[in-house]
């Protein structure tokens, strides 16, 4: 499809950011805003240079394809809008504030040919792409997402705001692996929904996944670590710093940049024998995870290709959500 005619529905903070790189992006026509703040709205507009739409429905009707960033209250009401107007659809996470209506969701997908990608960012943060040189498959993940208190994300629980990144991306890696079990905790500090929780993820595998979410922290965290056999990954999702322990065939490949593992790091391990453990700073690539996020939504309309994160995902994503957060509800 040429000139795909895009719209932004909901210009809040992600919302113009997602205009910003729409603005640039030569592969697509940005036609227009709409948002129920006048102000926002024509801020956007004029910022643009393109339409302040009057109504959601003048939003869609005028484009080919619809990014939604509005609150996750509204995702259901106007996804559903775009889809039945036969119109492509970006929504950002979580796809819906509960399951129900996200199944609402997919079964309008069923009956309508459009593509549907959801906003999970983190498949596109830098440190995951770079650790994506080596073959992941995991034994255990350990996240830890932690966030200074933003008034702006109260709509939803911790579980649905923050944690759900990790949850996405442990689905992801558990190559297709059902979830066996869950166990949560979790309180309420300082809204009237979650705000701290922690669950532990166990998959038919064998994958185990320990997830620690807070929105009340002093400072922003956003670690993720993976175990797997022969290898350890530390990602650091905020920085993009990457760090690999491997254990490799003890034979020297001045190719590389591997370092080996001083044994009083991490001790005489007799077992390995002709096998050694090297260290590497993974290399990062130079690249706006947002841009590639949007860019991969536009690309699979014009070229026909699949969704980076489908709507099936999203909703098995909001699906554990909503598991872990009656498991903390019930542990209070």
């Amino acid at each position: 499809m040429d000139n795909l005619k895009i719209s932004v529905i909901g210009v809040g903070h992600l919302g113009a950011i997602h205009c910003g790189l729409l603005a640039k992006n030569k592969s697509v026509n940005f036609i227009g805003v709409y948002d129920t703040d006048a102000n926002k709205k024509i801020k956007q507009a004029n910022l643009h240079n393109v339409n302040a739409f009057d109504t959601v429905d003048v939003a869609i009707d005028s484009a080919d394809a619809v990014i939604v960033v509005v609150p996750t209250i509204f995702h259901k009401e106007v996804a559903e809008k775009i889809l039945t107007s036969g119109k492509h659809c970006f929504i950002e996470k979580p796809v819906c504030s509960n399951l129900y209506e996200a199944k609402k969701l997919l079964e309008l997908e069923k009956r309508y040919a459009v593509k549907i990608q959801i906003g999970h960012i983190e498949r596109f943060n830098p440190a995951i792409i770079s650790a994506q040189k080596h073959t992941l498959n995991p034994s255990f993940i350990e996240a830890h997402r932690l966030s200074q208190f933003r008034p702006r994300s109260v709509d939803v629980s911790v579980i649905h705001d923050l944690m759900i990144h990790d949850i996405d991306l442990s689905l992801w890696l558990a190559n297709g692996s059902r979830v066996e079990s869950i166990d949560a905790n979790g309180v309420s500090i300082i809204t009237d929904t979650i705000d701290l929780a922690s669950a532990r993820i166990k998959f038919e595998n064998g994958m185990v996944a320990n997830l620690t979410a807070s929105r009340i922290s002093a400072k922003p965290m956003r670690k993720f670590r993976i175990f797997q056999k022969h290898s350890y990954f530390s990602l650091d999702l905020a920085s993009g710093k990457v760090e690999a322990f491997r254990i490799i065939d003890n034979i020297t490949d001045n190719s590389t940049t591997e370092i080996s593992v001083p044994t009083e790091m991490l001790g005489e391990i007799p077992a390995l024998k002709d096998k050694k453990i090297v260290y590497e700073m993974l290399e990062i690539p130079s690249i706006n995870a947002m841009a590639i996020e949007q860019q991969s939504f536009i690309d699979s309309i014009i070229h026909n290709n699949p969704v980076a994160c489908s709507l099936l995902e999203g909703v098995n994503a909001l699906e554990i959500a909503e598991r872990i957060n009656e498991l903390v509800i019930v542990s209070y």
